[in-house]
């Protein structure tokens, strides 16, 4: 058994040195798709985020009336908590925080600040800015709830409906996004397949001789196929290296830049808090492909 062993390794090895370019021809594919494959990983990482952000900036917010105490507003946040598991986040923010945010916001703008000390007393209303985990619809709900007979003489304002429409398209763009990434990244990864696929096969079918002398002269179909099954891991696990590194380099010297580019996504970061399930993808992957497009191309001679 361990002779038979050793011995598919050496064939393997002798079968790898002898083809040299078309060895290096399988190794550069398979680097190619790897890293293709490892590419969207990290865009789904990216995509993820942005959607993310996205979502974070939308929220509901419900203006309550000038009368009502922030006591009251408290207890109204608790009670709407309580209905609405959905809620990510509910902000209460009162009138003079409201005020001191729009000076902020508009101090380099002469028109409103002289519009502000026209009106002379606070305008704005206390209120409560809410934000959820999920889809439109939880967004409806809570407007549902705070709109409810149980608040309504609290609430003055809920502007739900003025942002329905922008909450609605937000949510469908990035469901087509998530759909469309999923199918460009399936056609991508087919076409690596396809070509990893036929360039070990070419490597391969300067062996079909051998393989055919193997069967024979009564070899069992083990030990014709070991060999080959050894080139393509082989194949697999150079590949797995070279990706790797790359991959390392390019996510450390580009971090700074995407750091600036889109702000508080952290490529490093993100590479070093995957590092296993990159490893996992690349190794697997590679090896997986290797070993696998060689089991199938080599099973054809062995049926000749």
């Amino acid at each position: 058994m361990f002779t038979n062993l050793n011995r598919a390794f050496k064939f393997g090895f002798i079968d790898f040195k002898r083809n040299k370019g078309i060895s290096l021809a399988a190794i550069f594919i398979l680097v190619i798709t790897i890293f293709l494959v490892t590419g969207l990983f990290f865009l789904r990482g990216m995509s993820d985020f942005i959607i993310s952000e996205v979502k974070n900036k939308i929220d509901v917010t419900a203006y309550f009336t000038q009368e009502t105490a922030p006591e009251t507003i408290l207890d109204i946040k608790d009670q709407i908590l309580q209905q609405a598991p959905s809620i990510k986040n509910i902000e209460y923010v009162s009138k003079e925080d409201a005020l001191k945010n729009f000076t902020e916001k508009h101090a380099d703008n002469p028109v409103f600040i002289n519009a502000l000390s026209q009106v002379g007393d606070n305008p704005f209303l206390p209120s409560l800015n809410i934000t959820t985990t999920g889809s439109a619809l939880e967004y409806e709900q809570v407007a549902n709830i705070l709109q409810s007979d149980q608040f309504k003489s609290f609430i003055e304002k809920v502007d739900f409906s003025e942002k329905k429409a922008t909450i609605d398209k937000v949510f469908s763009i990035t469901s087509n996004i998530n759909k469309f990434g999923l199918g460009f990244a399936a056609f991508l990864v087919l076409i690596g397949i396809l070509v990893v696929f036929n360039t070990i096969k070419l490597a391969i079918d300067n062996s079909k001789e051998e393989i055919n002398t193997m069967t024979i002269v009564g070899a069992s179909s083990w030990f014709v196929r070991a060999p080959f099954i050894i080139q393509g891991a082989l194949f697999g696990i150079i590949s797995f290296v070279f990706c790797f590194v790359i991959t390392l380099a390019l996510a450390y010297f580009l971090s700074p830049k995407l750091v600036v580019a889109l702000s508080g996504f952290n490529l490093w970061q993100y590479f070093t808090s995957n590092l296993w399930i990159i490893l996992l993808i690349q190794l697997g992957f590679g090896v997986g492909l290797g070993v696998i497009s060689s089991s199938i191309v080599v099973q054809k001679y062995l049926k000749v």
